[in-house]
């Protein structure tokens, strides 16, 4: 309850009274009101058909549960969503939590072959699922992030005792900024205990940071490194008739050089980085993305060549930076970020955009991504990638390592740890 009542809090931070009580009703349904389907329990012997047919007609060799509370249909389409798409693609079937706040789905849908978006939520429908998996012998697992605060140990352990082994995706620092409230919430700290003390669990790191951390509590058992990264192909093509706003135009019309920045704006965001880069006069400094929490809003208010365009849809993100001559990731150095594999660097990669970041050590990795050790290194080095962003050599060295951390590469790692179990 503590850790609700700060997330709460935060919430009335960030949207103000009346985004709140509109959030808050989102949120008291989807996780309260939407529990209990009437349509499900008049019609248990429709959706358990349903459900038969799932399994039954499907090709798959493996059922993985995505038990996470991300949603699907968000703006933030990041590593969920692209790896349980590329899990579906290579023998998994998928049953992927959906959030009624932003999915509007009441009970199951299939989104493409082998990939189901569900209402874990709808008890009647849970019970239905979870027993026509019993009869089931194919291998079965649950899948959810190390950030996920709803699911407790209990329920992971109730999972096992039916049949299922457990995947945990390490991905980012365990911290109470990620999570948004004031103290790290319980379950996760539970569920982290559980998994450095239980070997038969499988572990999915995403950056060394992490990989270190679970080596020193449990060594390598059970443990695969599968970083964020991109859907190349997908960036490969534009939408010619896309329409953008009047302030984007004009941001265009001001023909200076266009630095760009995409996802959130959070307390990890270096604001006085920003600041010294706008000052300068020299360029167009364009922040797509939401606001995380208060940051923004106490570090950035009408600052010369600073323009703040709000969120965008994933599928939108990159009409827009097919403009931006440099791409960035201006982020402070603490224990998140030195945890961090940014999703937006392989994205920019495929973009084929000169890519300019802060010292974090998931970037360093990378030959195509210019480091700044601090904030003058770091506008020298804006000055460095725009000489590059016609250099025929360093856009095919961006082109291949966008090519190497395909999410199909991602799933592959996933699948092959798992696999060598069921063999």
């Amino acid at each position: 309850m503590k850790e609700k009542l700060s997330k709460l809090v935060n919430v009335y931070k960030k949207y103000g009274f009346v985004g709140f009580c509109k959030k808050l009703y989102a949120y008291i349904k989807a996780n309260y009101m939407d529990k209990i389907s009437f349509k499900v329990m008049f019609n248990k012997k429709k959706y358990r058909n349903e459900i038969k047919n799932i399994l039954s007609k499907n090709k798959y060799e493996r059922i993985i549960l995505w038990r996470s509370s991300f949603g699907y249909n968000v703006p933030l389409f990041q590593r969920p969503q692209h790896i349980a798409n590329n899990l579906a693609k290579n023998g998994c079937l998928i049953f992927y939590e959906v959030t009624t706040m932003t999915d509007k789905i009441k009970t199951i849908k299939k989104h493409a072959n082998n990939l189901y978006l569900i209402n874990f939520n709808n008890i009647a429908l849970n019970k239905i699922l979870m027993n026509e998996l019993e009869n089931i012998s194919k291998p079965k697992y649950v899948q959810l992030y190390s950030t996920d605060w709803k699911l407790s140990v209990q329920n992971i352990e109730n999972y096992i005792n039916n049949g299922f082994k457990f995947i945990y995706e390490y991905i980012d620092d365990i911290s109470p900024e990620l999570a948004g409230t004031k103290d790290i919430p319980q379950n996760i700290i539970d569920k982290y205990n559980y998994v450095m003390n239980n070997k038969n669990t499988y572990v999915i790191v995403t950056a060394d940071a992490l990989e270190k951390d679970v080596i020193s509590q449990r060594g390598k058992t059970n443990m695969v490194f599968s970083s964020n990264g991109v859907d190349y192909d997908f960036f490969k093509t534009y939408n010619k008739n896309y329409k953008y706003e009047n302030e984007f135009q004009e941001i265009l019309n001001k023909k200076k050089p266009i630095i760009m920045y995409y996802g959130a704006l959070a307390k990890w965001f270096d604001y006085d980085l920003i600041k010294k880069l706008a000052h300068t006069n020299k360029y167009s400094i364009v922040l797509f993305g939401i606001k995380y929490d208060e940051s923004f809003d106490e570090n950035l208010s009408n600052e010369k060549n600073i323009y703040f365009m709000g969120p965008r849809d994933y599928k939108v993100l990159k009409e827009y930076a097919k403009y931006a001559d440099v791409l960035t990731i201006p982020f402070v150095i603490n224990n998140i970020t030195l945890a961090t594999s940014p999703v937006k660097i392989f994205e920019y990669m495929a973009l084929h955009k000169p890519i300019v970041t802060t010292d974090m050590p998931e970037c360093r990795k990378y030959k195509s991504v210019l480091i700044g050790h601090n904030h003058d290194e770091f506008i020298k080095k804006i000055d460095e990638a725009l000489k590059l962003k016609n250099d025929k050599k360093y856009i095919g060295l961006l082109d291949k390592e966008a090519r190497e951390n395909d999410w199909s590469k991602k799933a592959k790692a996933i699948i092959d740890l798992i696999a060598k179990d069921e063999r």
